[in-house]
């Protein structure tokens, strides 16, 4: 019954689509990767440095010293959707690195009813097939160490798709940019999502749209606009790591992520809206890692209508060992935000492990 109306919200949310600047587009890939990440409420923009930071910041892949390999699988929507992510990363030479990563969010064997009922009005359930819904991003990314010591800069080439059965699909192109600084154990980050904004063009069957039409009643929304942009997202973080007794650390670091439009975020205008995030991260011998973090800030309008502030609290663990890191984390504990929680699983090899 969950995938019968997960079909509606699917194939009519396409019609919202238009060529004015939308505040939610590719949304896809604003979700993140990464356990270690999700358990500390992504707040890592200025300590990411490792394969994942082709995601986070890519200035953070010149830290690598080896190969690294990273996966990820997570599931939403009490496990209808399934989101993955795959990277690859490697030091071109002690100045700079280049990562690949493929992220998709997709929902698989979903119901068609749109043929259900047939040209004399009978039901005839051998008219109903599957079809999938998927989104793909596709990233390559490139760091270098710029001559200031400690500043490293990093840019992302995004290639978007996204299909919906036979009915749509879509092509997009995108880039991101960042920086991070190091100075007196501080580190700093600054990453620019879709910095030239991205770009989706979509294809629409018109026949498909039509059969969509007929199906659900009520529905006489014109063949809606095949173009959408994807505007730039600004995220600012400030790191410190502390060292105890040699055997002990405590990474802490928060951010500041900013959308330019009006939306629920905890401060919000006209002009910009922002979302804070702290993470924290309590390690032993580096061997160990025990994670917690909050993030994902919402004005919440209660029923009643009264106001209240929604956020998202994230805790997760991880155990590294000779070039093997596995993490978990377990995200919206508590169920304070909206979103429902979900487990994340990662895995990232080191080729040190190789050798």
């Amino acid at each position: 019954m969950k995938k019968k109306l997960f079909i509606v919200a699917i194939l009519l949310s396409i019609t919202v689509t238009s060529q004015t600047v939308r505040k939610y587009s590719n949304e896809f890939m604003n979700i993140g990767v990464d356990a270690a990440a999700f358990g500390m409420a992504n707040a890592v923009v200025a300590s990411s440095g490792d394969v994942n930071s082709g995601y986070w910041n890519p200035a953070g892949l010149v830290a690598l010293e080896d190969n690294q390999l990273s996966i990820m699988h997570s599931s939403y929507f009490a496990n209808i959707a399934s989101y993955d992510y795959a990277a690859f990363a490697m030091p071109l030479d002690d100045r700079s690195a280049v990562a690949l990563s493929i992220i998709r969010f997709g929902v698989d064997d979903i119901l068609n009813t749109t043929q259900l009922i047939d040209d004399q009005g009978n039901i005839d359930y051998n008219r109903i097939s599957l079809f999938s819904t998927a989104d793909y991003g596709f990233t390559f990314s490139y760091a270098r160490k710029l001559p200031l010591e400690g500043l490293n800069f990093g840019v992302n080439a995004k290639v978007i798709r996204r299909i919906i059965g036979d009915f749509a699909s879509s092509w997009g192109f995108g880039m991101d940019a960042g920086i991070q600084f190091e100075r007196n154990d501080w580190k700093f980050g600054l990453m620019v999502r879709d910095i030239t904004t991205t770009f989706n063009a979509w294809s629409i069957d018109e026949d498909k749209f039509a059969d969509i039409q007929g199906a659900v009643a009520g529905q006489n929304q014109e063949l809606p606009e095949s173009t959408e942009i994807t505007i730039p997202k600004l995220h600012i973080g400030i790191s410190r790591k502390f060292i105890f007794h040699f055997d002990f650390s405590l990474l802490t670091e928060v951010d500041l992520n900013f959308r330019f439009a009006e939306t629920n975020d905890l401060i919000s205008s006209s002009f910009t809206s922002i979302d804070p995030a702290l993470g924290l991260e309590f390690g032993y011998v580096d061997l160990v890692f025990i994670r917690a973090g909050v993030g994902n800030f919402q004005n919440i309008t209660q029923l009643d209508g009264s106001d209240s502030v929604g956020f998202q609290p994230n805790i997760g663990i991880g155990f590294k060992y000779k070039g093997i890191k596995v993490d978990y984390a377990l995200t919206d504990i508590g169920d304070q935000s909206a979103a429902l929680y979900s487990n994340v699983f990662s895995i990232t090899l080191d080729w040190s492990i190789f050798r």
